[in-house]
Order: C-alpha cells, then sequence, then structure tokens
C-alpha cells in the first residue's frame, strides 16, 4: 500500500508577523460606506509612511433585533421589528514605526466610527 503525505506549505506572512510588533486596529460603524471611506483614510496614511498594511479583513456583521408593540393597550398580535447592523474591519500595520503611529493618532475620521488599538 502506497501512503500519501500531505505537505503543509509554509505561510510566509504568518513566519513573518510572528517575530514582529503588530498593531491591530478595528473598525466598527452602523453604515459601510462610512466604514470603507475611515478604512481607506487609515490605508493611505499608514503606506504614505511606507509602513506593511494587511486587510482590511470584513468581521462579521453584528445585528441587534428589536421588536415592540405597536400599540400600547390592546394590539397584543401587531407589533414591529426593528434592527441594527453593526460593520466591522480589522487592519494590521506590522511593524509600525513612531510617524506612522503619530500620524494615525492625528487623522480625522468621520462621525459614527469607533476605533479599537491593540499592539500586538
Amino acid at each position: 500500500m502506497a501512503e500519501a503525505t500531505a505537505v503543509k506549505k509554509p505561510r510566509a506572512s504568518k513566519k513573518a508577523a510572528e517575530g514582529a510588533h503588530r498593531l491591530r486596529i478595528r473598525v466598527r460603524a452602523y453604515e459601510h460606506g462610512v466604514l470603507d471611506g475611515a478604512v481607506k483614510q487609515i490605508i493611505d496614511t499608514a503606506a504614505r509612511h511606507s509602513a506593511t498594511v494587511v486587510g482590511p479583513v470584513p468581521l462579521p456583521i453584528d445585528i441587534k433585533k428589536y421588536t415592540v408593540n405597536r400599540s400600547a393597550f390592546i394590539d397584543k398580535d401587531s407589533r414591529e421589528q426593528f434592527e441594527m447592523r453593526i460593520h466591522k474591519r480589522m487592519i494590521d500595520i506590522l511593524n509600525p514605526s513612531a510617524k506612522v503611529i503619530e500620524a494615525l493618532t492625528n487623522i480625522d475620521l468621520p462621525s459614527g466610527v469607533s476605533i479599537d488599538v491593540k499592539m500586538m
């Protein structure tokens, strides 16, 4: 019997990122158009200072659904449903320099966009 051996290819990007510092930026917004504009600003700012950018990676959309009664008293069967969608993206910047971090802190993003920044 001949045994088949699977050859795993090493992932170059993961190997390079293991020993390096990484700036992980998570961007959230209710509107995807505003979110994509903010992500483009962040990537352009990082690219202007010659930083290595990985992403943007689209993350799953959080959907919050609310059901309310239409009337306060008599019609229990009549209800309305509302939902809020929170769109998310993740960007990694590998080996960020001080200039890149300073430029990202001074960036002016549109309202309605929230950002979480972690150094890994």
